[in-house]
């Protein structure tokens, strides 16, 4: 494994994780706007 498989695997590491950041907060703003719509 040289340097450059290394640096690939960091960035998709980095979109990975910062997908699932924006994935959480997503469903977290949804979540607040129907329980806001419910109650």
């Amino acid at each position: 494994m040289n340097l450059k498989d290394l640096f690939l695997v960091l960035i998709c590491m980095l979109i990975f994780m910062i997908f699932i950041l924006l994935s959480v907060a997503f469903f977290t703003l949804l979540e607040r706007k129907v329980l806001g719509y419910i109650l």
